[in-house]
């Protein structure tokens, strides 16, 4: 019987003692401005995974993808991965470009894919673009009939 108060009361002290235990708060970088929900960074890469797929069966995951190359020079794409083969695999890949200071983006380029009896697609491109900007990549991801989208940050490109 002490041995099972001993328990309840250690038990009681761990769960009331947490919350004094993390104290450190997070908190988003101030310096960094935000456009629709990217970050525009200096970064040399971003990938953004798609949002969660409420319904549906056949979606596993989805990502979007960019990356400086150098001046003037970026990789950009997209990939859909379905939880099983599935009869239509399909990936839309946007480039959007903005500058600091912009309230929205605006398309770039901008292609897609479909595979079909299979469990994935992706579909990428090396660009030569306009130094000056930030790009990102948004993409929409479908298997079947499952429908989602994922986009990155928006990472700077130099002038060539």
């Amino acid at each position: 019987m002490k041995k099972k108060i001993l328990s309840v009361c250690c038990i009681a002290l761990l769960v009331f003692s947490m919350p004094f235990f993390s104290t450190r708060q997070v908190e988003a970088a101030a310096d960094e401005p935000v456009l629709d929900g990217s970050i525009l960074t200096h970064d040399n890469e971003s990938i953004g995974y798609n949002t969660e797929n409420t319904r549906g069966v056949d979606l596993l995951t989805g990502y979007s993808k960019v990356v400086r190359l150098g001046p003037g020079k970026i990789y950009a794409g997209g990939t859909t991965i379905a939880a099983n083969v599935v009869e239509k695999v399909k990936v839309g890949v946007i480039v959007e470009r903005a500058q600091e200071g912009d309230t929205a983006w605006a398309t770039y380029d901008g292609w897609q894919k479909e595979n079909y009896n299979t469990d994935r697609v992706g579909a990428n491109r090396t660009l030569e673009v306009e130094g000056g900007y930030y790009y990102r990549v948004r993409s929409i991801h479908s298997a079947n009939t499952d429908l989602s989208s994922s986009f990155t940050n928006g990472v700077y490109v130099e002038e060539p």
